[in-house]
């Protein structure tokens, strides 16, 4: 059965262990970060090759009330990923989903990308999550923790989290303890929101408009014109079924 996320923001402290988690088990290096004319204890300032979850900081103003917003962001392992639609007119495998949790891969193959055609996959993704890195071509995100997860563990993030802010089963189960706390916060958030539910296995609880969390906090509800090679990739699809 899939495995889902539950991101339940109303309890984030941002106390970051799940980034900091995330970046242990892969076994990713330092970023260099700063304040310095940047004015936000969020660091680093975006998701990059070495950091793969970011809780992002979001400040705003309402009713004369200053309000913080934290966001853990991450690959929303989309039910159906646009990343790997549109990598599999380029390179077959270079983007894989497991079948039995649901997880979506970034694999070696990745490198072949060219510049071009991984920025390409990047622009797909309506959460804007995948990053390259410039030296090796490799893309990368977040993983699921597939590897932990096939040997029966939670994924390092949610082992951390302190809050309950992480939350991880079968999707059903997610899903139905998304809608219990959903019930519960709209009595005080009347705001309150599931992001996109039905189509992705990160799913998060929201008590404020989208925007004040981040730009990609849900998928546009209107992308734009697809760009060619988006639109090649709608057009392989029948014949990818085909050749199954």
């Amino acid at each position: 059965m899939p495995k889902s996320f539950l991101i339940d923001t109303s309890r984030c402290t941002a106390c970051r262990g799940c980034q900091i988690a995330c970046k242990e088990w892969h076994e990713l290096p330092a970023n260099k970060t700063t304040q310095y004319h940047w004015g936000s204890h969020q660091n680093p300032q975006d998701l990059n090759p070495n950091n793969y979850k970011l809780v992002r900081f979001s400040e705003h103003l309402e009713d004369g009330v200053v309000r913080w917003n934290f966001f853990p962001d991450q690959c929303r392992h989309c039910v159906v990923p646009p990343c790997k639609e549109l990598g599999d007119v380029y390179i077959e495998e270079a983007i894989v989903q497991d079948e039995k949790t649901g997880a979506v891969l970034f694999t070696e193959k990745t490198k072949k990308f060219s510049a071009e055609e991984a920025e390409e996959v990047r622009e797909a993704c309506p959460y804007n999550i995948p990053r390259r890195n410039d030296q090796t071509g490799l893309m990368s995100k977040c993983t699921m923790c597939n590897d932990r997860v096939h040997a029966g563990m939670l994924p390092a993030c949610v082992k951390v989290c302190p809050s309950g802010t992480m939350n991880f089963g079968d999707r059903e189960d997610m899903l139905a303890l998304a809608e219990k706390r959903l019930g519960t916060l709209k009595k005080k958030w009347p705001k309150a929101m599931l992001a996109d539910p039905e189509d992705v296995n990160v799913i998060y609880l929201l008590i404020d408009t989208p925007v004040n969390y981040s730009d990609n906090a849900v998928a546009e509800a209107h992308i734009g014109p697809m760009s060619k090679k988006q639109f090649l990739a709608t057009l392989a699809r029948p014949f990818k079924a085909m050749k199954a």
